[in-house]
């Protein structure tokens, strides 16, 4: 009876231990979207500036001229 006991003791102290571990791992998660949802948002606002600064060297496609074997 008493091995039962123990071993129930040391499942319930790693069950602790996992659930604390799950917690860190989520809020670890969660601030690792959140840092990822700022860097996407600042590439698009870098890229929609770059693209405002300097205008494309490339012609749209109706402005461009077939090639010659047309």
């Amino acid at each position: 009876m008493q091995q039962v006991l123990a071993d129930i003791e040391q499942l319930q102290m790693k069950v602790a231990f996992q659930e604390d571990t799950i917690e860190s791992l989520n809020k670890a998660l969660i601030e690792q979207q959140k840092q990822l949802e700022e860097l996407q948002f600042s590439v698009k606002q870098m890229v929609n500036k770059i693209r405002s600064i300097e205008p494309s060297n490339m012609a749209e496609e109706h402005e461009e001229t077939p090639p010659p074997h047309y």
